[in-house]
């Protein structure tokens, strides 16, 4: 059975973010709040629980992995960036963005989309995300709380509990979650295109 931990969503309590941490570290999949919808995340390179993640979400190896960062500083580790995507993207964040780059070798292969050879990167702008990925001290692979033949994410942290409770580790409470994705924008050339039109104004992105 998962825990549930009730965090402030203006002031994360520093014990619990720790232990959030140490349940990620230790291979564990979580149910979090974003400034968009709920997601799932666990630890970038734990196979096993990118396997459940799939498993409960029922994906494919064509599904388009998000790896969740705490800053700008990541993505030059993880995605080819080249200046002009940078500024668009710098202007953008943190929000609810998710970015389409081509990946770098530091991505693990099993989360590089398996045809474009790319990763969706984005920063977000929660004080629960912040804090849990500046303990992690690395990003945290993610993708939206959306459960099979669902249109809308899930909302609801105990109805996340109810459903959830034998499949993650953690189901952390921030509130009740917004019932859009992320805008997803293409950045591998030099013209961005929306893919998703989701949370996130689209000024910024369109000509």
């Amino acid at each position: 059975m998962s825990q549930f931990f009730r965090i402030h969503p203006d002031n994360p309590q520093a014990r619990l973010i720790q232990q959030a941490a140490d349940i990620v570290r230790q291979g564990g999949v979580i149910a979090y709040p974003t400034d968009s919808a709920y997601a799932l995340g666990c630890h970038i390179g734990d196979k096993r629980a990118l396997e459940r993640i799939c498993a409960i979400r029922r994906l494919d190896e064509k599904h388009h992995f998000t790896l969740i960062c705490r800053d700008l500083s990541d993505l030059g580790v993880y995605a080819k960036v080249n200046n002009s995507a940078y500024r668009l993207i710098k202007a953008a964040t943190p929000g609810p963005f998710t970015f389409i780059l081509q990946a770098t070798k530091e991505v693990p292969r099993r989360l590089v989309h398996v045809k474009r050879k790319t990763i969706g990167l984005r920063v977000p702008a929660n004080n629960i995300c912040m804090d849990l990925l500046a303990q992690l001290g690395e990003p945290m692979m993610t993708t939206t709380l959306i459960m099979p033949g669902d249109e809308y994410p899930l909302t609801d942290p105990l109805e996340i509990r109810d459903m959830l409770e034998h499949q993650v580790d953690l189901i952390i409470d921030g509130g009740y979650g917004g019932l859009e994705s992320t805008t997803v924008i293409n950045l591998e050339d030099q013209t961005p295109i929306v893919v998703r039109e989701g949370c996130g104004e689209l000024e910024l992105f369109v000509a």
